[in-house]
């Protein structure tokens, strides 16, 4: 049975995360999140295909409230925009906490009493309470996936002012879960059939261990990449104490150093990395590549590995070498990102290029 499946896998996940070393706030989130999965799943199956304990009976009515919800936390915590203050995060709960509050006496009724008014969809009980779960049931999904999705992409904007490579930044799970989330929303929300929706949820389930066990950062002791700080909380250039004669010696310095050392050749450079080469701070070598060159951090350094191949590949000896094998000696570290990159700074595909220098 589907549903088995899907709550095995749960199950499964959550205790990987729990033997995880070094847990990060969003393996706990996750390991929350699938536990939650597990026992959505198993009180479904129970309640309509098996025996449940007469206590068990209705349990998990509140629980899609909590659903979308801890796809936000998961996605705020990864990318590094969680909410601070326990109260914020509480609010977030206080739809599914209510719930079950007002549900309380119902869990109080014997069994023959909770089946005759699920028999009756909660005719003779409380009908308000169901349109009302109802509507919020609905309207969580429809905000909390498009809230999620605002901070992957703010995320996803935020990350090429701080990193020159974002290929291992897989951005991908996360598209993953919010996507899942969604459909499983679309259903709820235009056939609201059980059925159709724990079978959603079960598929969405076997998918996460599918590509978890891919994703580096979920099952292993990697670290978090870290989310740079929003433009928001940074100081703002106008007031950041960087005058205009210092941000010129300290622009020339960074070109220079650039052109002598080689820095960009390092796959993995960051603008901390950077910064702590340059002995200046990350905030005002930011500012210097946005005023100077009008570019964020990632296509500033991917124009001089762009120049850098232009210069190998003009060469006649390094023509005996693949595009590829050259990229890699610029800093490049894969083919899509290679690719992407020399197309968006020069206006033709690697191969293009390399047949007009050869012409």
């Amino acid at each position: 049975m589907i549903y088995i499946a899907g709550a095995s896998i749960a199950l499964f996940i959550s205790a990987l995360l729990f033997n995880k070393k070094q847990k990060s706030n969003s393996d706990i989130i996750l390991l929350l999140w699938m536990l939650l999965m597990a026992a959505h799943l198993s009180l479904f199956y129970a309640n309509y295909f098996g025996e449940i304990p007469p206590s068990l009976i209705g349990m998990h009515l509140p629980m899609p409230l909590l659903q979308a919800v801890f796809l936000y936390f998961y996605v705020a915590s990864v990318t590094n925009q969680f909410p601070k203050k326990k109260t914020t995060i509480l609010l977030h709960l206080l739809p599914a906490l209510l719930s079950y509050l007002f549900l309380l006496p119902f869990f109080l009724l014997s069994a023959e009493e909770k089946a005759t008014i699920l028999e009756n969809k909660g005719k003779g009980y409380s009908e308000l309470f169901g349109l009302i779960n109802l509507v919020l049931i609905f309207a969580s999904g429809v905000v909390y996936v498009g809230w999620s999705s605002f901070l992957l992409w703010k995320h996803k904007k935020n990350i090429r002012n701080q990193f020159s490579d974002i290929e291992d930044i897989n951005l991908r799970w996360l598209k993953l879960l919010i996507f899942g989330i969604g459909a499983i929303w679309v259903i709820v929300i235009f056939f609201n059939n059980g059925f159709y929706i724990f079978r959603g949820v079960a598929i969405f389930v076997i998918l996460i261990g599918f590509f978890g066990v891919q994703q580096r950062d979920i099952f292993s002791n990697v670290k978090s990449l870290k989310q740079p700080p929003s433009q928001e909380k940074k100081e703002k250039y106008a007031s950041s104490g960087l005058s205009s004669e210092t941000a010129e010696d300290l622009y020339k310095n960074l070109i220079e150093k650039l052109t002598k050392e080689s820095y960009y050749t390092e796959t993995t450079l960051s603008l901390n990395d950077l910064a702590q080469k340059l002995d200046i701070s990350p905030n005002y070598l930011s500012q210097i590549i946005n005023e100077k060159e009008g570019k964020n951090f990632f296509d500033f350094i991917n124009a001089f590995r762009v120049a850098e191949f232009k210069r190998l590949i003009a060469i006649p000896t390094n023509q005996q070498y693949t595009l590829l094998a050259l990229a890699y000696d610029c800093g490049f570290n894969s083919k899509s990102s290679f690719n992407r990159s020399f197309k968006k700074h020069a206006g033709l595909t690697p191969s293009q290029y390399a047949i007009s220098v050869q012409k």
